[in-house]
C-alpha cells in the first residue's frame, strides 16, 4: 500500500516533533539478528519495556489465500458473470512488464533490493522531511506495505471494518513496529521478486479493483505483461491515494502524478531521456474496461445468474452460515460450471422479445424455462425484463421462471390446464384405460358433494363448486384421452369425481410439483388445483413434463455441473435426485392426447418438425396462459400473463397486437413453438415410446364437436372459483382455470 500519514511523524507540536525524532531514531537501531530495538518508543506502548513488548509482537505473517474473484460458466464455457468484492487476477511475477516493476520501487521504495524490510535511511530521510516542515513523508518500504496490505486483506475476510483494519490513517506505534517485525521476517523467509510479486498482486488501484493484472486490463485493456512505460508509471502512480488518483474522476491530477513516477524512474536510471520526454508527452491513454459484480452486470441469462446464487447461498456445501457462503462466492475465486446451454438461451431470449418486447405498454411478462429429461439439467431461463432494481415494465429482480424462495415473484402463477394430465395419470393408475368413455356433462358440484380425499380428516367439508368449459357444446361424453387433448373442465373434473383427490395430488408431488410460495404440497381441500387453481413456478412444471419424456422417471432441476475454487479445491454440488414417477407405459399414454394436440393443427401450436407433445393452460379471465410441452431431449415451459396485477389479458394491446381472447396457445404457444422448433434438433429428437394398449384400451380418433372453432383454440375454462372447504372460498383469485 502507499506510505501514508500517521501519528508515528505527528510534527504538530515541538514536543511531538522531538518524540517522533526520537522514536525514528529508535527504529534505525537494527540488530544484527535483524530485530529492532524501539529504546524511546516506550511512551507509545505503555509501561512495559520497548524489548519485552517487541518481543511479544508476532513474527510471522500469516498470509490466506488472496481475495479473487468468482466466475460463473454456461455449460459450453461462456462466461455469464462475476462476483467479487475485489477484483483480482494474480499472475507471478515474470507476468508483470519490467516497466512496472522498476515504476513501482521507482516510487515507493527505490532501496527495496537493498534493505532488509525496514530502511534506516528512508526512515531518517522521512524524519528530516517531516521536522524540517517540509511535508509529512512515509518511511514504509514495499515489504512493510505489502505486510500492512495482508494484515488488511486478512481483515476484510473476518468481516472487519475500515476503522478497525487501520487503513485510514492513524496507526499506532504499535502497528508500525508490528509491520516492522513482520517485514523483516518476511525478508528472511521469502525474496525479494517473491515479495514484489506478493505486493503487485495484493495492492488496491481504485475502487474494487485489486492488483496489477486487474488494474492492467481494466484501464488499457492489455495484460500487464504489456505495460507500457507510461502505462506503468500512471499505475504505480495510483497506489499512493487510489481514491485520488483516478484517471476516469480525476485525470489531471492522475498525469501530474504519473509524470512524478517517471521522474523517479528516470532519477533511478530504470529509464533514459529520450524515453521520458516521450512518455511525459502522452496523454494517459486510456481503454476502460471495467469489471461489474453480480447478475446485475451479467454478460446474458442474468435470471439464471441469481438462481445459481440462491443455489449456492442455500447450500451446506458451501459454508456454515449465510455469510460464509457470502465471502465465498465474493472472495473464492470460485470457478462454477452450469447446466445452461448459451444457445438455447440465445434462442429463448429471442423468441419471448419477439412475442413480448421488454418495455411492452401491455405490461405482460413472459418467460420460458427448457429442463433435459433424464438429467434435470436447466438449459434456458428467460425472460422479457432486465435483470435490475429499478423501477419499471422493463425491469425487476424477480424471476417469473423459479419458486418465491430461489428469487421468484411471492406467489407464482396459476397455471391452468397444464395441471389436467397429474389427473389423468392417477386414472390411469388406478387401472382404467385412456380411452375409456367419461361422461363429461357436469359443471356443478353442490356443497358437501363426496370427494374421495382419504389424506384429509373425514369430516371434511367441500363447498360448492360451479365451473365452466370455454366454448358450449363439450358438456357431453367423450373419451378421456379426447377431454385431454380438447382440454375440457368437465371431462378431468368427471375424472377426479371416480379418484381420490390425494391421489391426483401424490402424482404431482412425485413429479416434483409444488406451490411457489412455499414450497408444499397442493391442497386437496379446494377441487379447483384439478384444472390449475393453485400458484406454481415454471420451472416446477418444466421439469414434471420432462417426467413425460423420460419413460416416467423424474429428475429434480439442477443448475451446477461444477464448482472449485482459487486453490483447486473442489465443492460438492446439489445433484439430480431421479425418481420413477410412473411407470414407463402410464407416461408414454400420457404422451398420446398431448401429441394430438401439436398435431391437431389447432391455434399456434403446430408441428415442429421433431416428435412433440405439449399441453396449454389459461386461467379464467386470462391473466396467466402457459403452453408446456416436451420431445425427447428438451422440456420448455412457456408463460405469458400479468405479474404485477391480476388482470385480463383480453382487448389489451401486447406487441401492438389487442386480441378478443387470449389462451395458453396464443402467444405463449407462438414463443414456444418458435423456440422448440429452432432448439429441438440440438438434443434427443426420437418418437416416444409406444403404450400398450391394455392402458390405451380401445382407440378411437379424437373428432371435435360440431359447435368448437378449431382455428381458435379455445380452452375450456374454468368458473366460479366457489370450491374451497369450510367457510372460505378457495383461493380467491381465478379459481376454476381451463
Amino acid at each position: 500500500m502507499a506510505s501514508r500519514k500517521s501519528p508515528f511523524f505527528d510534527t504538530a507540536t515541538t514536543l511531538g516533533k522531538v518524540i517522533a525524532f526520537l522514536g525514528i531514531s529508535a527504529l534505525c537501531g537494527v540488530l544484527a539478528a535483524g530485530l529492532l530495538v524501539p529504546a524511546a518508543a516506550v511512551a507509545g506502548v505503555g509501561a512495559t519495556s520497548s524489548i519485552e513488548y517487541f518481543d511479544k509482537l508476532p513474527a510471522e505473517l500469516n498470509t490466506n489465500p488472496l481475495s479473487q474473484a468468482s466466475k460463473i460458466y454456461s455449460a459450453d464455457g461462456k462466461l455469464i458473470a462475476t462476483f467479487y468484492d475485489e477484483n483480482r487476477v494474480p499472475v507471478k511475477l515474470d507476468k508483470v512488464s519490467q516497466h512496472m516493476q522498476d515504476a513501482i520501487v521507482s516510487i515507493e521504495d527505490v532501496r527495496f533490493f537493498e534493505h532488509g524490510g525496514v530502511d534506516p535511511q528512508g526512515i531518517m530521510r522521512a524524519a528530516a522531511s517531516n521536522l524540517a516542515g517540509g511535508g509529512q513523508q512515509g518511511a514504509s518500504t514495499l515489504t512493510m506495505q505489502y505486510v500492512n496490505n495482508v494484515l488488511i486483506d486478512a481483515g476484510a475476510a473476518e468481516g472487519k471494518s475500515a476503522d478497525e483494519l487501520t487503513i485510514s490513517g492513524t496507526k499506532s506505534i504499535g502497528d508500525k513496529l508490528r509491520e516492522a517485525k513482520l517485514a523483516i521476517a518476511l525478508e528472511k523467509k521469502y525474496s525479494k521478486e517473491e515479495i514484489l510479486q506478493g505486493y503487485l498482486n495484493i495492492v488496491l488501484f481504485s475502487g474494487q479493483t485489486y492488483g496489477i493484472e486487474a488494474a492492467a486490463r481494466t484501464f488499457f485493456g492489455v495484460h500487464a505483461s504489456e505495460l507500457s512505460i507510461p502505462q506503468s508509471a500512471m499505475l504505480a502512480g495510483m497506489v499512493q491515494s487510489p481514491n485520488y488518483f483516478n484517471p476516469v474522476t480525476n485525470p489531471e491530477a492522475t498525469k501530474e502524478r504519473r509524470d512524478t513516477v517517471l521522474a523517479a524512474m528516470l532519477r533511478s536510471k530504470k529509464i533514459s531521456q529520450q524515453e521520458y520526454d516521450k512518455a511525459v508527452a502522452t496523454d494517459l491513454g486510456l481503454n476502460v474496461k471495467q469489471v461489474q459484480s453480480g447478475c446485475v452486470a451479467a454478460n446474458f441469462a442474468a435470471y439464471f445468474c441469481n438462481y445459481v446464487k440462491h443455489v449456492i447461498m442455500q447450500s451446506d456445501a458451501f459454508g456454515k452460515t449465510a455469510d460464509d457462503r457470502a465471502k465465498l462466492l465474493a472472495r473464492g475465486g470460485l470457478t462454477i460450471k452450469t447446466t445452461l446451454d448459451s444457445r438455447l438461451q440465445s434462442q429463448a431470449q429471442q423468441a419471448l422479445e419477439r412475442q413480448v418486447p421488454k418495455g411492452d405498454p401491455s405490461g405482460a411478462g413472459s418467460s420460458m424455462v427448457s429442463v433435459e429429461p433424464g438429467t434435470g439439467k436447466i438449459l434456458a431461463m428467460a425472460q422479457n425484463t432486465n435483470y435490475n432494481p429499478a423501477k419499471g415494465s422493463k425491469n425487476t429482480e424477480l424471476n417469473f421462471n423459479v419458486d418465491a424462495d430461489m428469487g421468484g415473484t411471492s406467489y407464482g402463477f396459476q397455471p391452468g390446464s397444464t395441471m389436467k394430465p397429474f389427473t389423468t395419470v392417477a386414472w390411469l393408475e388406478a387401472g382404467h384405460t385412456l380411452n375409456a368413455t367419461i361422461d363429461a356433462r357436469r359443471t356443478s358440484y353442490p356443497g358437501g358433494y363426496p370427494w374421495r380425499a382419504s389424506c384429509l380428516p373425514d369430516n371434511a367439508y367441500f363447498q360448492p363448486w360451479d365451473f365452466k368449459n370455454a366454448l358450449p357444446g363439450y358438456e357431453r361424453t367423450m373419451t378421456v384421452s379426447q377431454g385431454l387433448t380438447w382440454s375440457v373442465n368437465s371431462a378431468t373434473v368427471a375424472e377426479a369425481a371416480m379418484l381420490d383427490l390425494c391421489d391426483i395430488r401424490d402424482v404431482a408431488s412425485r413429479m416434483g410439483v409444488h406451490r411457489a410460495a412455499d414450497g408444499k404440497e397442493l391442497d386437496v381441500s379446494t377441487p379447483s388445483f384439478l384444472i390449475g387453481g393453485q400458484e406454481v413456478a415454471p420451472l416446477t412444471m418444466a421439469g414434471a413434463f420432462a417426467t413425460f419424456a423420460n419413460s416416467g422417471e423424474y429428475c429434480e432441476p439442477i443448475a451446477l455441473t461444477s464448482v472449485k475454487d482459487a486453490q483447486g479445491n473442489k465443492y460438492k454440488v446439489p445433484r439430480s435426485n431421479c425418481k420413477q414417477a410412473m411407470s414407463p407405459e402410464i407416461a408414454a399414454a400420457i404422451s398420446i392426447p398431448l401429441t394430438n394436440l401439436i398435431n391437431s393443427n389447432q391455434g399456434q401450436l403446430r408441428p415442429i418438425g421433431v416428435p412433440a407433445a405439449a399441453k396449454t393452460g389459461t386461467t379464467d379471465a386470462s391473466e396467466q396462459t402457459w403452453t408446456v410441452g416436451y420431445t425427447k431431449g428438451i422440456s420448455t415451459a412457456s408463460w405469458v400473463g400479468n405479474w404485477t396485477s391480476n388482470t385480463s389479458m383480453n382487448g389489451v394491446a401486447i406487441n401492438g397486437v389487442a386480441r378478443d381472447y387470449v389462451d395458453g396457445s396464443t402467444i405463449a404457444g407462438a414463443q414456444w413453438t418458435e423456440y422448440m422448433r429452432a432448439v429441438a434438433p440440438l438434443y434427443a429428437t426420437g418418437s416416444f415410446d409406444s403404450a400398450p394398449s391394455h392402458i390405451v384400451g380401445q382407440v378411437q380418433q379424437p373428432t371435435a364437436p360440431s359447435t368448437s372453432n378449431n382455428n381458435d383454440d379455445k380452452e375450456s375454462d374454468g368458473g366460479s372459483g366457489n370450491n374451497g372447504r369450510g367457510n372460505g372460498n378457495g383461493n380467491g383469485n381465478g379459481n376454476g382455470n381451463d
